[in-house]
């Protein structure tokens, strides 16, 4: 279990000597890596495992939080177990490819100080053979719903006067290339590039805009390809570490981009991808 008391106790240290004159430790209490409790309000947008377990660790670091994406009977059981646990949860039924929708529900529950957009859409398959409905359907979510969704969100706090975190959950596929994701990586590039031109744009209104950029990572809807014996072990030999990614390594860049500990982050890719993208 996450908790912001573990993770300071861990790194909390007394100055000690460096080993020459006048040198000392510069981690000499808790205040030097400033993780307060998360902001008071967090929209978590996808229907996905990352998303909710996102939502329940900054629930439980103080944050209140909604869930928003189209499956409303599976989004109200999350809110509701996370309510029963003692938890400020709630769910918001969402369609992101509704932009006008999306933009209502946005400005009536707002302002959010922090996005955690998780929704995402994959279609692989040669460039040659990439049909024009795949084409839209892909870029509808992975781009032009991101887009819409993350200035909703800015507007509200804009408006408001506040600050705020605004992460989109992108993909090492978004600085390189691969087999079969033309179309994929189109999506993800683009992605990178909104990112760094909003982050510039806000920046001044005190909006930081940035986006983690995972491998492979074992959920429910990554486990097709994972369980193809011949795609595992090209993903595998591609990842430098060795080993495909699990939620939770995912869930520290999550918490470091929508904490304090960030406050200076904006316009940049978290890479969280074993050193796929280091050749």
């Amino acid at each position: 279990e996450f908790s912001f008391k573990h993770a300071l106790i861990a790194t909390g240290a007394k100055p000690r000597p460096l080993g020459f004159p006048g040198a000392e430790c510069l981690i000499d209490s808790t205040d030097f890596l400033n993780l307060p409790e998360l902001p008071k309000l967090i929209i978590f947008v996808g229907g996905g495992y990352i998303s909710f377990e996102f939502a329940h660790i900054a629930a439980r670091a103080g944050a209140e939080v909604t869930i928003a994406a189209r499956g409303a009977d599976k989004l109200a059981a999350v809110a509701q177990e996370m309510t029963d646990q003692g938890f400020a949860a709630s769910a918001l039924p969402m369609d992101v490819s509704d932009i006008a929708g999306t933009e209502a529900a946005v400005a009536e529950h707002g302002p959010f100080d922090i996005l955690v957009n998780s929704a995402g859409l994959a279609r692989h398959g040669p460039a040659l053979d990439t049909a024009p409905e795949d084409f839209d359907a892909v870029m509808g979510v992975n781009l032009r719903a991101a887009y819409f969704l993350t200035r909703a969100v800015a507007k509200g706090l804009i408006a408001a006067g506040k600050p705020g975190s605004l992460i989109n959950i992108s993909s090492q596929m978004g600085h390189v290339g691969g087999p079969e994701r033309a179309l994929y990586c189109a999506t993800k590039h683009g992605l990178e590039g909104m990112t760094k031109s909003m982050a510039i744009e806000w920046a001044r209104r005190g909006i930081r805009v940035n986006t983690i950029c995972p491998t492979f990572i074992r959920t429910p809807l990554g486990a097709q390809t994972l369980d193809d014996s011949q795609k595992r072990a090209w993903i595998e030999e591609k990842i430098k570490l060795g080993r495909v990614g699990e939620v939770e390594d995912v869930m520290g860049a999550a918490v470091y981009l929508a904490s304090a500990a960030s406050a200076l982050v904006t316009g940049t890719a978290l890479l969280i991808d074993g050193g796929w993208t280091a050749d």
